[in-house]
């Protein structure tokens, strides 16, 4: 939205759009770059995985976050892997072609520069929160509240749709997927939380 017409113009013209079931892969770890892909609807969930086969989940990708950005511009494989967490859509532009577009849309360098920034924010709060909190419990404090912060207010709490599995929760914060369903246990026991189907809601933040 922050694009001239001219750069709209110039990015549709070089973005292919498909549809993708849940659990795509649309890149991984030490893939060489092919292009960026902007999220139109869906969610993205975005890792990085041990030399022993553990996993960590960085963040979730929504609508309008551009992914795949720092190794595009820098020409060096993929830092992380990309799967869709739901069917998704999103808009492909190869490498070549996006750069065509930034060096004939200067403008565009502050929109890219903003986006690197958020995604460095991200990834200082989930050290934060894997890195220097304590307990599992309070891991997933972190992280539930971290969520919450956009989520619905209501009369009851703050809400937020939260259909990921215990064993996914528990890759956001390096837990096992038995630790995080005996956690919330006790969060949902103590009132912290209430889980209805896929609506999850904090009383008081």
């Amino acid at each position: 939205n922050r694009l001239s017409p001219e750069a709209l113009r110039g990015l549709e013209a070089v973005q292919h759009t498909s549809s993708y079931p849940a659990c795509r892969i649309l890149f991984a770890e030490n893939d060489r770059p092919m292009g960026v892909f902007v999220v139109l609807e869906g969610e993205v969930k975005l890792s990085i995985n041990s030399s022993d086969g553990k996993r960590l989940i960085l963040r979730i990708a929504k609508k309008g976050e551009i992914l795949g950005l720092v190794s595009t511009l820098s020409g060096s494989p993929s830092e992380m892997t990309a799967e869709t967490l739901h069917p998704s859509k999103l808009a492909f532009i190869g490498r070549q072609e996006f750069l065509n577009f930034l060096m004939s849309h200067p403008q565009v360098y502050q929109t890219v520069t903003e986006e690197l920034s958020r995604s460095y924010s991200v990834a200082c709060d989930q050290l934060r929160t894997v890195g220097l909190s304590v307990s599992v419990s309070e891991k997933l404090a972190r992280l539930l509240l971290g969520w919450s912060a956009n989520g619905q207010t209501t009369e009851r709490g703050t809400r937020l749709h939260f259909s990921l599995t215990h064993e996914e929760i528990g890759e956001f914060i390096g837990a096992s997927r038995e630790t995080v369903t005996r956690t919330l246990g006790i969060f949902k026991h103590r009132r912290l939380v209430a889980l209805h189907g896929t609506v999850l809601t904090i009383p008081s933040r």
